[in-house]
């Protein structure tokens, strides 16, 4: 296995959802990959690959890319639903949900089905490296990946080895994420990692203090973005990350570190069990119609 990412041609992305598409996009559109999607959810494959075409068919009308662009990057895309269907990849990013067992069993079916030689990467923004490599029968070659999201745009990719990755494994997973025009960092396998460790805290905190009434969520947001010239208001940022994915890291920090400052304010718990999710769900901490 080459330290380069020149000999990865395969990719696969095991998850269909608006991270997934967003990494095989990239990797499709950027480096020129062949890129097969993994869902066993046959209706989300469909609504995957109908958003992006979206993608392209934007960024067309933007003259960013050509009608040959659209055709090359989709001749390139295949689908399966299931990991036993997958064609054999040099490379895989896993982009399923935050559940650390859901990729424990992800990561074990995938070593039993790849050659051992395959890098698994996964997105995850906040489980232990370590945990998930543990289920694969070669945790040497398991690292994270953790893409920032909406891929396409942002330009960052956090790098996470585990404490079984290897050298080989974590040169080739940078090349590769160069390749596909990202900037990287590397963080320590810790709750969270660099980006999720400062930014969940904040809009945790900007949650709390919804919830306490010391302002209504358009001051928030607004004094936050004309305070600190953030582009986007922690209330806004948090119903585009979905208000799920918002608990689930704030859960991983406060069971992993134990200090109570990173416990989940009430009112997210509230919103997430009222199915309030976000932009996704067409409601959160503000009302999307268009979207329901």
């Amino acid at each position: 296995m080459s330290s380069s990412a020149d000999g990865i041609k395969n990719i696969c992305v095991v998850g269909a959802g608006q991270m997934g598409i967003g990494i095989g996009l990239v990797a499709a559109r950027v480096a020129k990959l062949n890129v097969q999607f993994i869902d066993s959810s046959p209706a989300q494959l469909s609504k995957g690959l109908e958003f992006l075409d979206k993608l392209l068919v934007k960024d067309i009308a933007k003259g960013k890319y050509t009608e040959e662009v659209r055709s090359e990057v989709k001749a390139r895309i295949t689908t399966a639903s299931s990991i036993s269907q997958m064609a054999t990849a040099d490379f895989v990013i896993e982009a399923i949900s935050e559940n650390a067992e859901l990729k424990r069993k992800v990561f074990g079916e995938l070593s039993a089905t790849l050659p051992q030689e395959t890098i698994l990467a996964t997105n995850t923004s906040s489980i232990s490296i370590t945990k998930i490599a543990s289920a694969a029968s070669r945790p040497e070659n398991v690292i994270g990946m953790h893409f920032m999201n909406p891929v396409p745009v942002m330009k960052l990719v956090e790098v996470i080895p585990g404490l079984q990755t290897s050298n080989q494994t974590l040169e080739t997973t940078l090349a590769l994420a160069q390749k596909m025009g990202k900037t990287t960092t590397m963080s320590q396998d810790v709750p969270g990692f660099i980006a999720n460790r400062l930014l969940m805290p904040y809009i945790n905190e900007a949650i709390i203090a919804l919830g306490e009434g010391i302002a209504t969520k358009e001051d928030i947001d607004t004094t936050m973005k004309l305070g600190t010239n953030n582009p986007m208001g922690p209330l806004t940022l948090a119903d585009f990350i979905g208000l799920d994915t918002c608990l689930a890291i704030m859960k991983v920090l406060h069971n992993e570190l134990g200090d109570s400052k990173y416990r989940p304010a009430v009112l997210l718990q509230k919103y997430v069990d009222a199915g309030w999710l976000g932009v996704k769900s067409g409601r959160g901490i503000y009302e999307y119609p268009s979207k329901k």
